[in-house]
């Protein structure tokens, strides 16, 4: 009987490599492998050719989903290999470390104590945790600041692992090292499944682990040793394994990427460069030349222009800095520094490309459908095959047409799960006008199918948890993300939630319309009706209805059945127009601009209405309470201009009736800062019609003409805000204007005097020293 202890490093193509020979030329009858037990009856998936890395483990607690790990693999993973060895050898295969109802449930306990090392990989949950780093203390040991290059040079680039080096390497580095309860627990395991394949009569025990924990699992290596000497007995290990917490677990396969694989995104026993160890393990044949012609081809595909003498160039840099540096095989620094200044001439942009492409990649893999899974992930499946959305892991751009039974079953897809908080697609901004186009940009995530465990708590099949979690939502559940409404559980008075703000509630309402949920949409409706009539804050209605107008008229472009709509839009319009004239007045600045902001939300909304017959139309209405409104003495100026502007685009007022209402705003009467605010109210709605009317023109630049020097001091940030937001061309417009009535020839104006430039001069320091210039600039 024999156990060899064959210690990798996870994710490294050398070791995979290696090990693969190894196994070959060991020919055991048994192989375990570092990871959860909870996974020996999935092992079998890895024959299906449907089973494509890179995939990783998912263990998660039935019921508290969010309590999950990942245990990932790609195809240059040693743990792969040695998975693939078996299933093609035939023989079992099992899984050695702790179980993942142990390692999830003591994670919760002392998670600062779960030790995720770069050779001692545990579950990646991003639980931080306390790290040992032997690739680091043997690089350093050696004269190398990089243990990266350390590991290329005396493993990767090898051709070999010198398994039994490594052994010996690790067992000086752990030497006087005291392993935390987390660690010790793993490793007791580790030995104990051991010694139960030693029990159940197997001969040739292969144990692929990471490289830290091989002195732990081998013992002392001394000659004619059996297994075991040395190492801890079976009374202490089931000591340290007693009373371990438990919980219920589950395992499937699930899809990874490369960029969650990568160690900036915080998977601790991750690599920098996943796409460059890809390429190693798969190009074992010249492996640089393939690398920077693949590059060259990146490049190209961008118009950049990279010729095949460029590629040879970059090749013999390559060679040339590899043997400058001492080393036995160019790297990831050498073909990179290569690119730079060959394939693109020291610009690093192109670079970037070269790195997010290649060096990290975004490979996606695959499951088989013979994969455990809930059926919300199946359904989900089957939607993505029936709608032809192919997840990917790259950023995919789609514009979709609503018009087309595909692209609107595939914006109801994609708008249901984000009411899951399944985030798989972002909405965009939509390029074309009108509202049957819609913009996606949809990159799938390896996280996803977490949170689609959880939402299995909603239903089986997408509508159907789509629409339970927006009752839920309604009824004030916590939302699944940014883009749900606030609100907390609990009724309020007469049966409408107590944290949903009727906002929230309006805005649920568009997106159950825009995810076809018509199920749920009279739930929704009927908590909407029941807030509404129960808030009295006018600026909490005028912030609900541009949603609901958005609601009603998507479900027309949907063909969407959004009945009760129209009446609630009624009510809700009704009660702003009989609020607003008093919430109006008695406001500072702050709130001015805030019901300001209102204001603008519901006239847009209100001119997207058509007046149901038999009734005032309700932009008729609207405008009839904005002219009442604007006629009260007692408004800010901010509000009372932005009404006159209004009321003027609208065709209720016209600039006869307009001018005057400015002069009396830019009397005397009325304290400058208030004049400029009424300006700054008028013209937020656009500034070429002062260009367009001369006379509203030549109103503003009287009154701001006769300011006093240190009251024009005060006015100008207000002017300088009011004016800035218009576009270039505008304010050269009205610049054109401004000098044709210095001149006299305003249309209907009358001549001026000739500028008289020494009493001016004044005029022009005071201009210079505000703008921080001197005369000679």
């Amino acid at each position: 009987m024999s156990v060899s202890v064959l210690g990798v490093r996870h994710h490294g193509p050398g070791s995979a490599r290696s090990l693969r020979d190894e196994l070959e030329r060991l020919k055991p009858d048994i192989v375990l492998i570092e990871g959860p037990p909870e996974a020996d009856g999935l092992v079998e998936l890895a024959k299906d050719p449907g089973l494509e890395p890179p995939v990783a483990l998912l263990a998660h607690v039935p019921g508290e989903p969010s309590k999950a790990a990942f245990w990932p693999f790609a195809v240059f993973s040693p743990e792969w290999q040695a998975i693939r060895h078996a299933v093609e050898a035939g023989i079992p295969v099992r899984f050695c470390d702790l179980p993942a109802a142990h390692s999830l449930a003591a994670e919760r306990e002392e998670p600062a104590t779960r030790p995720d090392t770069p050779d001692g990989q545990g579950p990646d949950s991003g639980t931080p945790a306390v790290r040992t780093d032997p690739i680091g203390t043997l690089a350093r040991a050696a004269g190398y600041d990089d243990p990266e290059r350390w590991w290329e040079d005396v493993v990767e680039h090898r051709g070999d692992t010198p398994f039994q080096v490594i052994a010996e390497a690790m067992a000086a580095v752990r030497e006087g090292h005291v392993a935390d309860a987390y660690e010790a627990r793993r490793e007791a395991f580790m030995r104990r499944t051991i010694r139960r394949a030693v029990k159940d009569g197997f001969e040739r025990i292969a144990v692929v682990c990471g490289a830290w924990h091989v002195p732990a699992l081998a013992g002392p290596s001394r000659e004619g040793a059996a297994w075991g000497a040395g190492l801890p007995t079976v009374k202490a290990d089931d000591a340290l394994l007693r009373g371990l917490p438990k919980v219920k677990a589950e395992m499937t396969w699930v899809p990874w990427t490369y960029g969650r694989l990568a160690a900036w995104s915080g998977y601790g026993a991750g690599v920098t460069s996943p796409g460059w160890y890809h390429h190693l393990f798969a190009s074992a044949d010249r492996p640089v030349e393939r690398w920077l012609t693949a590059a060259a081809g990146v490049l190209r595909e961008e118009d950049l222009p990279v010729s095949s003498a460029h590629v040879i160039e970059a090749v013999r840099l390559t060679q040339s800095l590899a043997v400058l540096r001492g080393r036995p095989l160019a790297g990831l620094a050498e073909v990179t520094e290569a690119a730079r200044a060959v394939l693109c001439e020291g610009d690093d942009l192109p670079v970037e490309l070269i790195q997010r492409r290649m060096v990290v990649g975004e490979r996606l893999g695959h499951v088989p459908d013979a994969t455990p899974m809930v059926p919300l992930q199946r359904h989900l499946r089957e939607e993505q095959r029936r709608l032809k959305l192919k997840p990917d892991a790259l950023d995919r751009e789609h514009d979709l047409d609503l018009r087309k039974p595909l692209d609107l079953e595939r914006s109801r897809l994609l708008h249901r799960l984000r009411l899951l908080g399944v985030e798989w697609g972002t909405p965009q901004e939509s390029r074309s006008k009108g509202t049957f186009r819609e913009s996606w940009t949809l990159a799938w995530r390896p996280e996803f199918d977490i949170e689609l465990i959880e939402a299995s708590a909603w239903g089986t099949t997408v509508p159907a948890a789509a629409g339970a979690r927006v009752r839920d939502l309604a009824d004030g559940g916590r939302p699944p993300g940014p883009a749900a409404p606030q609100g907390a559980a609990g009724p309020g008075p007469g049966g409408a939630p107590a944290g949903v703000s009727l906002a929230g509630l309006t805005g649920l309402v568009e997106r159950c319309l825009l995810a076809d949920l018509p199920d749920a949409l009279p739930y929704v409706l009927d908590a909407l009706s029941a807030r509404a009539a129960l808030d009295s804050d006018v600026t909490h209605l005028m912030a609900a209805l541009p949603a609901m107008v958005r609601a009603q008229r998507y479900g027309d472009v949907r063909g969407t059945p959004a009945t009760g709509l129209a009446a609630i839009v009624d009510a809700l319009l009704t009660r702003v127009c009989v609020g607003l004239g008093g919430a109006v007045t008695g406001l500072d600045d702050d709130a001015a601009r805030d019901l300001l902001r209102h204001i603008d939300g519901v006239h847009a909304a209100v001119a997207l209405l058509d007046g149901a017959s038999g009734t005032e139309a309700p932009q008729a209405r609207w405008l009839a309470t904005l002219r009442g409104a604007s006629g009260r003495s007692d408004l800010h100026g901010l509000i009372e201009g932005r009404l006159t502007r209004i009321l003027l685009d609208a065709g209720d007022l016209d600039a006869d009736q307009v001018g005057p209402r400015m002069s009396r705003a830019m009397s005397a009467g009325h304290p400058p800062a208030r004049a400029a605010a009424w300006i700054e109210g008028f013209l937020s709605g656009g500034g070429l019609l002062l260009v367009h009317d001369a006379r509203l023109l030549a109103l503003i630049d009287g009154w701001l003409t006769g300011l006093a020097p240190e009251t024009f001091v005060d006015v100008l940030p207000l002017l300088r805000r009011t004016f800035g937001a218009f576009a270039a061309p505008e304010r050269r417009s009205i610049g054109s204007r401004v000098r044709s009535l210095t001149t006299g020839a305003v249309p209907g104006g009358e001549d001026v005097a000739e500028l008289d430039e020494e009493r001016a001069a004044a005029a022009v320091r005071t201009v210079l020293m505000i703008l921080g210039k001197t005369e000679a600039e």
